[in-house]
């Protein structure tokens, strides 16, 4: 029996923006002031919150103030190109009347950021959800539920878009069908996670026979 699908749920960072790199030198630089004795830092916390991070690397509160601060700058600089074949993916399923949400960890704050330099993401989804939307962070699967509930559409006919450990755990404990993206992490080590991985969505082309969100 064809499976059928009816909304597509995206991950921000590393799904719709390519920004992953920049968050690597970013991190890659608190690594080696707050941390040094961790030299693969940046790759640790891959996937994780801020407040995931303060917990388990930055439990000093000054610290906590500096990193706030320092990431805050840095978000307001940053650019926020698309992964390759994003916009135009979600163009389509826009087009054709598919709900589409954005589910991201990170808060409104940066979202202004994005906004300054992305405007037109606020008319391409239906529904954005940031950290302040949900009670808890990825890898639970509050994000993905709530997004589903307030697109009406139930998870098992949902698609969820996701490149982190996290966030693939989280898009497979909510019960939806999910499709990761070798943007952040290998194939090899997604795959388990996923029901399917590929590149970039210039590698997912729309299948009609699936309603358009595959």
């Amino acid at each position: 029996m064809k499976k059928v699908f009816h909304a597509a749920l995206f991950d921000l960072d590393g799904v719709i923006l390519d920004t992953e790199g920049q968050y690597t030198r970013f991190w890659g630089e608190m690594g080696r002031r707050y941390v040094p004795s961790v030299p693969d830092f940046a790759q640790r916390i891959k996937g994780q919150t801020l407040l995931q991070m303060f917990d388990a690397w930055f439990p000093e509160p000054d610290v906590q103030r500096d990193i706030k601060r320092l990431l805050d700058e840095f978000e307001m600089q940053m650019t926020y190109p698309y992964i390759k074949g994003a916009h135009a993916y979600v163009k389509a399923l826009h087009e054709k009347g598919v709900p589409t949400a954005i589910v991201t960890s990170s808060n409104l704050l940066k979202m202004e950021n994005v906004y300054r330099l992305r405007p037109e993401l606020k008319e391409l989804f239906t529904l954005i959800l940031t950290s302040e939307d949900f009670k808890a962070s990825k890898p639970d699967p509050d994000c993905y539920l709530c997004a589903a509930q307030r697109l009406g559409v139930p998870i098992n006919e949902c698609v969820v878009f996701e490149d982190s450990m996290n966030g693939l755990r989280a898009g497979r404990a909510s019960g939806a069908y999910v499709v990761g993206l070798a943007t952040t992490n290998p194939k090899e080590t997604i795959a388990p996670l996923c029901d399917e991985v590929v590149d970039d969505f210039e590698t997912f082309p729309l299948k009609e026979e699936m309603e358009g969100v595959l």
